[in-house]
């Protein structure tokens, strides 16, 4: 399979769980500004969103949403343990955070990223008190436990570590927030997630 992705973005998430469930895998890295692949593709053709990540299975199926693709990833590879049981209520849990965390803490940091198109400086501060409120939020879930549902890791964790990363485009201290530090200093210690931010580090430097 291949994951279409473009470092710093929402597609690391998939690309930890790639690693976590030891899947073989390519990587082709998107030029989002551009719209093109590291071939020179153009990925519009590949993807009509032009939006990452995109996995791409080897009969050419393609599959969008990274909440859609970790779901599909822990679900070829059950012994993994990336998901609770399906059926089971903590895998519907698992599934109210991926929602959760796509729709609602996602989705608010837009206008950071494109405040003009939000109404400028008034709406990033907006968005910033907003931010504090849904870290308040998941810093009392997840109280001293390690990862969202206890101490058992799943994919969920994977997309909220991934958000979170961005913490410092809102001008946010994670150490304001004892219970989500914990849990994103235990992820960087994951080896997937080296891999995958090493990787990801790496490709950064190489366009630069």
């Amino acid at each position: 399979m291949k994951l279409y992705y473009s470092p710093g973005t929402c597609s690391l998430s998939p690309h930890i769980i790639l690693r976590e469930g030891q899947f073989d895998f390519d990587l082709v890295r998107v030029d989002l500004g551009q719209h093109k692949t590291e071939s020179g593709e153009d990925f519009k053709q590949i993807s009509p969103t032009g939006m990452v990540p995109l996995l791409e299975l080897d009969d050419g199926t393609h599959i969008s949403e990274g909440a859609v693709i970790v779901q599909y990833l822990a679900d070829q590879k059950p012994a993994a343990k990336l998901a609770p049981k399906q059926g089971s209520m903590d895998h519907y849990k698992m599934l109210s955070w991926l929602n959760w965390t796509a729709s609602e803490l996602h989705k608010a940091h837009l206008p950071l990223f494109a405040s003009d198109m939000f109404g400028g400086e008034a709406a990033k501060q907006g968005a910033i008190k907003n931010l504090k409120t849904k870290y308040d939020l998941v810093n009392k879930h997840i109280g001293e436990n390690q990862y969202l549902l206890g101490d058992q890791f799943c994919v969920a964790d994977a997309y909220l570590f991934t958000i979170l990363s961005w913490h410092k485009s809102a001008d946010l201290d994670l150490a304001d927030w004892a219970n989500l530090n914990s849990f994103y200093k235990k992820m960087q210690q994951r080896e997937a997630v080296q891999q995958a931010l090493n990787h990801e580090e790496t490709q950064k430097r190489k366009v630069a």
